[in-house]
């Protein structure tokens, strides 16, 4: 079988898109179907008694796929709901700075700027180069845009718009060494990159789960170290928060935040080990030849576009991003906003392929992913229609 034929995505679409919202193969959807069913035909008995050491025992295998302890990991919807239960547990006060990058995804800095309104704290923003030379350019303006005041640091482990990967192990430490605490929002980090969390020693990582490891929709992990675990409150209070009086722990109100399908949690453990079983290699196989694919279709592409390729391979994982001349069009209206040249693609070419407005418009960049059921066809299908579309007037 087709690497492609496992999934359920439609052949006649060149699918260049996996980094915005994953695809599930089929495996995965079938052990959720099944679980589903055991949930309707007995709901009581699914939550009540079999729920908890089902969740402890998917928690355990995540927690060893990215290199952490059980008891520091909790399954959260999405990496965006994990960002709110932190900074909107954490207390600032007048004075306090908080910072991040001009790569921050959109959701997320908006967290962090209603929590600092809230609290009335500054944000300080990084400016990262894009085009870049090297990772230490990107490790000296985060670290140089620290203050003495600056209580915490709301970093992108791999930027949605751009594809950087950064490199966390020495930001992470800089930070620490300064008294700052650092909030990654590792939304693609799981399943792209090799992660050792315990390693990484942030005070707080979360990644989404139903990108790169190809879980179901809503499933996403947060990891939070022991000593920061006290008074972190998840984004819905439910029944967990009035056992705080009898030793409150982490998963106490984690795990159950109210009715909800537990399910995507529950089929995690599936996805890691159908990714892993598709290559002889395992992850380590995926992960290589999805990054060297990425590398492939972004030099394809570059070369049709005729612009220099923006950031060193060390920088990329299975996202790669290059810069597009400036939108004729107007500016986006909402989060979900699809650019005119993206609809042009999808609806003459049939290519799914997001066109980013970054850094603000009418910037814009055009962003690749790669997974196992692409293949060097599809960017060579991108790279041969592109360039006529951009020539053609608005």
């Amino acid at each position: 079988m087709k690497l492609r034929e496992r999934w359920t995505l439609d052949p006649a679409i060149t699918f260049l898109n996996h980094g915005s919202f994953g695809a599930c193969p089929i495996p995965v959807l079938e052990a959720q179907a099944e679980l589903r069913a055991e949930l309707e035909r007995e709901p009581v008995h699914f939550y009540v008694r079999t729920l908890a050491p089902r969740l402890a025992a998917a928690q355990a295998r995540v927690a060893e796929f990215v290199g952490a302890e059980a008891e520091d990991l909790v399954f959260v919807r999405n990496a965006t709901s994990a960002v709110n239960a932190v900074l909107r547990s954490l207390d600032f006060a007048p004075g306090d700075r908080l910072l991040t990058t001009d790569h921050a995804y959109n959701a997320c800095r908006n967290v962090l700027d209603y929590v600092a309104e809230r609290c009335g704290v500054a944000v300080d923003v990084a400016s990262i180069p894009f085009p870049i030379q090297s990772p230490q350019e990107a490790t000296e303006a985060i670290l140089g845009a620290v203050r003495p005041t600056t209580r915490l640091a709301l970093l992108d482990h791999v930027s949605s718009p751009t594809g950087l990967v950064l490199p966390l192990q020495e930001i992470v430490a800089g930070l620490e060494e300064r008294g700052v605490d650092t909030l990654v929002d590792g939304a693609h980090g799981p399943g792209m990159l090799d992660l050792d969390l315990a390693a990484l020693g942030a005070a707080y990582y979360t990644g989404n789960l139903h990108k790169w490891v190809c879980a179901p929709k809503g499933a996403a992990l947060l990891h939070v170290r022991r000593d920061r675990q006290a008074g972190l409150r998840p984004a819905s209070i439910s029944h967990g928060y009035s056992n705080r009086a009898r030793g409150l722990t982490f998963h106490d109100e984690f795990d159950w935040t109210g009715t909800d399908d537990p399910t995507s949690w529950l089929s995690v453990p599936t996805a890691i080990d159908t990714i892993a079983g598709m290559l002889p290699g395992g992850w380590a196989e995926v992960r290589t030849r999805c990054r060297e694919l990425a590398l492939r279709g972004q030099a394809r592409l570059a070369e049709a576009l005729e612009v220099p390729i923006p950031a060193p391979a060390t920088m990329i994982g299975t996202l790669a991003a290059l810069p597009l001349p400036p939108s004729p069009h107007p500016p986006p209206t909402s989060a979900l906003y699809v650019s005119p040249l993206q609809t042009a693609l999808f609806e003459r070419h049939r290519i799914e392929v997001p066109i980013v407005p970054w850094p603000g418009h009418p910037n814009r960049l055009i962003r690749i992913s790669a997974f196992l059921y692409n293949t060097d066809a599809d960017y060579e299908r991108l790279a041969e229609v592109l360039p006529a579309l951009l020539r053609e007037p608005a």
